[in-house]
């Protein structure tokens, strides 16, 4: 589905008055956070952008307000990153490169899991030109990892793990600051591209709000209309998707239910 196609159920968002990236990044950088995903069909998105209460603005940059994501997933040989997630284990971990289409900008991204269910995002920027490569970084990626209890030396018998890009995503993006202080981003045009096989989610945008604590107001209004947070994570549902016979146990009620067209 086309930016275009999308439009009208964007419409909602897009009167919303703005905020600058200073100003988001001052108030609510929310490196540490906690995260509660939701699939919603592209025509729920009018009425959760009217639910949302007064004080919430959208992040405008250059005049846009929508973003073009591109990430690359790094994974051992085993897939570790992948099954850690699929066991729900609490030192589960991913690796990616997160890339700002619209202004070149590249990271390397180290997510990992805090205290009380929380994620923790360390990153540093990186050569656009080796996004699908972690390169001389891996260092950073092995000691952050280390840091939150994470030891990747051990999968290889003491050796460094090799990491390699598994899964590549696309999709646009609109970020909303919420007057409590929370974030809520609308990913839509999802896109999942592994070595031999493609797949995309046309019909449905990925919600999410990022907050310090309990629920965030835009939860509350996700909840007033019925909507219940999913089990997604663009990186494991990626590679169902694309490779039914990894089975992913966790996401087959999303896979099933929420992204079904």
């Amino acid at each position: 589905m086309t930016a275009v196609a999308d439009a009208p159920h964007l419409a909602g968002l897009a009167v919303l008055p703005p905020v600058d990236l200073d100003e988001l990044q001052a108030t609510a950088a929310l490196q540490t956070r906690v995260d509660r995903k939701y699939v919603l069909p592209l025509a729920a998105l009018p009425g959760l952008a009217a639910a949302l209460p007064a004080g919430t603005r959208r992040l405008v940059v250059d005049g846009r307000d929508a973003f073009g994501y591109t990430s690359v997933y790094f994974d051992t040989p085993d897939l570790d990153a992948f099954h850690l997630a699929a066991g729900r284990r609490r030192r589960r971990y991913k690796v990616r490169t997160r890339t700002y289409t619209d202004s070149g900008g590249c990271w390397l991204e180290v997510k990992t899991r805090g205290p009380r269910g929380t994620t923790v995002k360390d990153r540093r920027e990186h050569d656009v030109r080796a996004r699908d490569d972690v390169g001389p970084a891996l260092g950073f990626v092995l000691d952050t990892l280390r840091s939150h209890g994470v030891d990747l030396a051990r999968a290889g018998d003491g050796a460094e793990p090799l990491l390699a890009p598994t899964l590549t995503t696309r999709y646009r993006r609109r970020t909303l600051h919420l007057p409590d202080g929370a974030r809520l981003t609308v990913d839509t045009g999802l896109e999942w591209l592994g070595a031999r096989s493609t797949a995309a989610v046309p019909g449905h945008a990925v919600v999410e709000t990022k907050s310090v604590g309990g629920a965030s107001c835009a939860d509350r209004a996700l909840w007033a209309l019925g909507h219940r947070p999913s089990r997604i994570s663009k990186y494991a549902t990626g590679l169902v998707v694309l490779d039914p016979a990894l089975g992913g146990r966790p996401w087959r009620r999303t896979l099933r239910r929420s992204l079904a067209d």
